[in-house]
């Protein structure tokens, strides 16, 4: 019987997610997309259950693509497969830490992953203060959770950063002061970080007047071959933050490369448009059958290849 796969995914037809499905389908998975906030929890102490539609849900592995929006209750569902000892490509806590932009700066600081100077504004006297620390203006505005460059400006003078900032606190939002980088205006480099290695990388350049350089903002994309440093960089980001599947933004500073943002569900469809298509979602479904045969390994359950060893020896034996 085929491993069975889950893709927790409330858009179906999303390329991202289609192309996960076709992939790992290809791999010898049977695939279910589900939307995660249709999914019924169980807790015990024998390990609890997932039930879908009145009947409980069981595979071999499962792909979370939580959105910003349902962060809390996805990262519920997928906690509830870790302790059913599910396999899992991008654990609860990696992709908790890295929906909070400033637990994943500390972090990374922490492994010695270069990040723009950040501070966590609470309150809006603090504005001036936290914008000289961070090199003065024009500096980055932005709201600790967000997704896809939303919540993300560029202060270009005190009054601007503080008003902003009120706005911010005024909708119970933790904004976020961050330094800009001039020499990296309007591009970035996100690199694809698969079990561990970069798989693919693309450099995004935003059109006109816009900073932001996401795919989904109108940016451009292009194929990009990077440095060991950044893929080192890149790998230690997702490492520290417990994702085995990540999109590691980084900016081009004249000091190396900064780490500005780590997406622990990115999407596929720009970057696969550069490098091919298929390749990224081809490398997850590599990820997970190795995933499978260790898991495998660890229960004594013989892998896909030793069953067909044990058939070629049987064979042989009653020729």
């Amino acid at each position: 019987m085929d491993p069975r796969l889950v893709i927790l995914s409330r858009g179906p037809g999303l390329y991202s997610t289609k192309q996960l499905a076709r992939a790992a389908e290809e791999a010898g998975w049977a695939v279910r997309i589900i939307d995660p906030l249709k999914l019924t929890v169980l807790v015990d102490d024998e390990g609890g259950r997932i039930y879908y539609k009145g009947w409980p849900l069981e595979c071999e592995a499962v792909i979370p693509r939580i959105g910003h929006s349902i962060t809390r209750r996805g990262v519920h569902v997928v906690r509830q497969f870790e302790r059913m000892g599910v396999i899992v490509i991008n654990s609860s806590s990696g992709i908790a830490r890295s929906r909070d932009k400033l637990v994943a700066c500390q972090l990374m600081t922490e492994a010695d992953v270069p990040v723009p100077i950040t501070a966590n504004v609470g309150a809006w006297e603090d504005t001036i203060r936290a914008v000289n620390q961070v090199g003065g203006t024009p500096c980055v505005i932005k709201s600790n959770e967000g997704t896809h460059g939303s919540g993300v400006f560029l202060a270009h003078t005190e009054q601007q950063a503080r008003q902003l900032v009120y706005q911010m606190l005024e909708r119970d939002m933790r904004p976020l002061v961050q330094e800009y980088i001039q020499e990296s205006h309007g591009k970035d480099i996100r690199a694809l970080v698969v079990g561990g290695k970069v798989v693919a990388a693309m450099r995004r350049r935003a059109h006109g007047s816009e900073f932001r350089s996401n795919f989904h903002l109108g940016g451009s994309v292009e194929s990009v071959d990077i440095s060991p440093r950044f893929e080192e960089i890149a790998c230690t980001a997702a490492s520290k933050l417990g994702l085995d599947l990540a999109g590691v933004d980084m900016l081009e500073s004249s000091n190396g490369p900064l780490v500005l943002e780590v997406n622990s569900s990115p999407g596929l469809e720009g970057i696969e448009s550069v490098v091919g298509e298929g390749l990224v979602a081809g490398e997850v479904a590599k990820l997970l059958n190795r995933r499978l045969e260790e898991s495998q390994a660890e229960s004594g359950i013989p892998s896909s290849e030793d069953v067909t060893e044990m058939h070629r020896e049987s064979s042989k034996a009653r020729d």
